[in-house]
């Protein structure tokens, strides 16, 4: 935080080689709060770097179950652990279930980035 309160923000780039992957994260992550995405060219504290993947992993496909992949489905859409519970007909408990279950097998230290690592590894697309 800044001596007057305000959060400092994090700056965060994006390479991404396809467009509509790119234009997808960049709307995701556009309302973050303590995040801004960096112009072009501008010195970034954070780069997300993608690569376009064909084809999904085998193995990554069969460690996650179905309602995990529809979990992680809704995650990149940002919704909240509330909504996904509401669109699932599940118990919010159960939500926090999965997203944890997710993080552990993605290694991911957050939602955003279970969600890259699902979309790099071609998990999901945006």
């Amino acid at each position: 935080m800044t001596h007057e309160g305000a959060v400092e923000l994090i700056v965060l780039a994006i390479q991404v080689d396809d467009p509509a992957m790119a234009d997808r994260l960049t709307a995701l992550l556009s309302d973050v709060p303590g995040l801004r995405l960096a112009r072009v060219n501008e010195r970034a504290d954070v780069a997300v770097v993608l690569a376009h993947t064909a084809e999904k992993p085998a193995e990554q496909d069969a460690a996650l179950t179905p309602r995990e992949i529809e979990v992680l489905t809704l995650l990149a859409e940002g919704a909240s652990n509330k909504s996904i519970a509401r669109r699932l007909g599940i118990s919010i408990h159960t939500v926090k279930f999965h997203v944890a279950s997710l993080l552990d097998k993605f290694e991911a230290i957050g939602r955003t980035d279970a969600v890259t690592q699902a979309v790099r590894l071609g998990v999901i697309q945006l």
